[in-house]
């Protein structure tokens, strides 16, 4: 997008409008001021400052921001980045001669690296996310900010200008995705270039200031073995996995917040064989594919009138006239997963999704109840009928006590007993110790085969016994 394009988006804020909120019943145009240059030239933020010192050095950085801003081609195009970078230092270089300020080296680069992202990046919390450490960040208010590294939260010092300084990095965040946020819907789910997942809450829903959360994605997305590495999932239960995917299994991951349910959903559709056509639908657009036959659904939230709206739900309906080989849905939460179990009975075999949940039994009652959801008034008896007879297998994922992820159950789904889902556990987690704070334990196989053996092998895959926890090279 060009800088005049992204000038074009701003407007500036009413003067008697509270600070970090826009305007009330403003459409997201009018709210996004964070959506380009005008926002950064028209926007003066007014937080307090820690010290004389502190204060001196803000105004320091909000005069010589103006001042570039000003002097920046608007139609410059900021997607060539490292170009746009050297104009910008050039400009800040000649800004601070003409003005005879004398800054440290230090200094000088921490001042240009705060200002080039406000220009071209996400402001204070770019640099957490170019920190291949951080899996997730966290802005609580304008002044507390934490991170998650290995799995424990840590608060860093990084700080806001103030709310309106959060507002803008939300509204560029959400604009270039069509996606608003203002008091009349004040919470928004989007996503970042790279594919991160962000949701962003504001005041007056979020007490403490505009709240944003952000669960990063890898550059380099986890693969198999590293997963392996990370000791979240043996060897034996990944041939397990790919031969379910290749022979068409219904598969639902389950889990907790932040269990890596959407990881894992990437490595399992990873085994996808790459010529069949693959829809995915998602909220905010997560899943990295890599075969090259794939449609990217996402649904979208109404607009200020209310109007507009396309749920997960709609999409799935309008996914089954797509020709789609594989479904893959981002997460079932509510009356989509009665058209999803439709989908699986009526010839989408290998269909995916994830779900919350707190254990393989727990995902089928949470199934019953989204389904319910649906208000179509069914019996629960004919519910669980469908449930049994679609999904064949639960992988349900759990975020341990010392931050580490592991799949802890992988479960077949083998048919109704009465009124009740009968479950078979192929894999369990034993757990057998704790060293030095870590959980020690292994992914084991129970020894039983699943009922469904004949379709992997009716797709040519023939699986080891040792697969199985049986024979010789059973692993303990």
């Amino acid at each position: 997008m060009s800088l005049l394009k992204r000038i074009e988006q701003g407007q500036s804020t009413r003067a008697d409008q509270p600070t970090g909120v826009p305007a009330s019943g403003s459409s997201h145009g009018e709210s996004a001021q964070g959506g380009g240059l005008s926002s950064l030239q028209t926007r003066r933020v007014s937080a307090p400052s820690a010290s004389p010192q502190a204060g001196t050095y803000f105004d320091l950085k909000t005069r010589v921001q103006n001042k570039l801003l000003i002097e920046l081609d608007p139609s410059m195009d900021i997607s060539k980045t490292d170009e746009v970078r050297r104009t910008i230092m050039e400009l800040f270089e000649q800004i601070l001669n003409e003005e005879n300020i004398v800054l440290s080296r230090p200094e000088r680069q921490r001042l240009f690296e705060q200002i080039s992202a406000e220009i071209l990046g996400f402001g204070p919390i770019e640099p957490l996310l170019q920190d291949d450490t951080i899996s997730e960040i966290m802005v609580n208010g304008p002044k507390n900010v934490y991170v998650e590294r290995k799995g424990k939260l840590v608060r860093v010092p990084v700080t806001f200008d103030g709310n309106e300084h959060v507002m803008r990095v939300i509204d560029r965040i959400v604009a270039p995705l069509g996606r608003r946020i203002d008091e009349s819907s004040p919470y928004v789910d989007a996503r970042l270039p790279d594919g991160s997942r962000v949701n962003a809450i504001i005041p007056p829903i979020a007490l403490c200031g505009p709240t944003i959360t952000i669960r990063k994605f890898s550059k380099s997305p986890i693969t198999v073995d590293q997963l392996i590495g990370f000791g979240a999932i043996t060897p034996e239960a990944v041939e397990f996995l790919k031969a379910c995917v290749i022979a068409r299994m219904n598969i639902v991951v389950s889990g907790g917040t932040g269990s890596g349910k959407t990881t894992m959903l990437n490595i399992l559709s990873g085994f996808i064989p790459s010529d069949e056509r693959i829809l995915t639908i998602e909220n905010a657009a997560e899943l990295q594919l890599r075969q090259e036959h794939v449609v990217p659904l996402e649904s979208r939230p109404p607009n200020i009138e209310g109007r507009g709206e396309v749920t997960i739900r709609d999409l799935v309906i309008n996914a089954l006239r797509m020709r789609p080989e594989r479904i893959i849905v981002g997460e079932c939460r509510g009356a989509e997963s009665l058209d999803m179990l439709q989908a699986m009975n009526t010839g989408h075999d290998g269909s995916m999704t994830t779900a919350h949940s707190n254990g393989p039994r727990d995902t089928l009652s949470r199934m019953e109840t989204m389904c319910l959801m649906a208000g179509m008034d069914l019996p629960v008896r004919a519910i669980r009928e469908q449930i049994s007879s679609a999904v064949e297998v639960i992988l349900h994922q759990e975020r341990m006590r010392d931050g580490t992820r592991k799949v802890v159950n992988i479960t077949e789904v083998t048919g109704m007993e009465g009124d009740v889902i009968t479950l078979t556990d192929i894999y369990v987690f034993e757990q057998t110790g704790i060293e030095n704070g870590k959980i020690l334990g292994r992914l084991r196989p129970t020894g039983l085969r699943p009922k469904f053996m004949d379709k992997i092998e009716a797709a040519g895959i023939h699986l080891p016994s040792s697969v199985f926890g049986v024979g010789d090279r059973r692993r303990y």
